[in-house]
């Protein structure tokens, strides 16, 4: 399970076929590599939350999980593809939470969104996951790579590094395309 074969580059590759030939052992074995990511990418996405939060790393991992692994179809080739898609699922869950949440009227009292590679914090957070959201949802639809560094970066919590090794392009590609994305956001949600 945990030992030097799981930890070797491609195991959750590996792993994902496995699930889709129905293997025995190849969703906890899944799990239990991917666990310490995805709840390091959980805890970045909750770190400088209000103390009244009631949305925990821990539940938004396991909510993740279970909305990836919920179907009986695997439609993941690969590792970068699963981590996009938990990236996706904690962006959801985050965005149904902060819909839940919101107290103020669309546009009302609505602080400046900033885009710096981690998800909004403090009393505002709610305000600004769905402006992103929205404005990501535009984006994706005219620059879907650039979207998809956005969903990464702000919703996955990734470094530049790790997301180049996800997406399996350039460090200096990922910069590109993350400030062009972003200037693209700014405008989107300032209009």
């Amino acid at each position: 399970m945990g030992g030097e074969d799981s930890s070797r580059p491609g195991r959750v590759t590996e792993l994902l076929g496995a699930l889709r030939r129905n293997e025995p052992g190849a969703r906890d074995e899944l799990l239990s590599i991917v666990y310490a990511e995805l709840r390091r990418l959980a805890d970045l996405q909750m770190r400088g939350q209000p103390e009244s939060h009631t949305l925990q790393p821990t539940a938004l991992v396991h909510e993740a999980y279970l909305r990836l692994m919920g179907g009986s179809e695997v439609p993941w080739g690969d590792r970068a593809h699963f981590l996009t898609a938990a990236a996706r699922a904690m962006r959801s869950i985050l965005v149904d939470f902060a819909r839940r949440r919101k107290t103020l009227k669309r546009g009302g009292d609505r602080k400046r969104v900033r885009l710096d590679g981690a998800a909004p914090t403090g009393e505002h957070a709610a305000e600004e996951i769905l402006a992103v959201h929205e404005a990501l949802e535009k984006l994706e639809t005219i620059d879907a790579q650039g979207s998809q560094i956005v969903q990464l970066r702000f919703f996955g919590g990734l470094t530049v590094a790790e997301t180049a090794e996800v997406l399996g392009v350039v460090e200096s590609t990922v910069y590109r395309l993350w400030e062009h994305a972003r200037t693209w956001l700014y405008r989107e949600i300032a209009s």
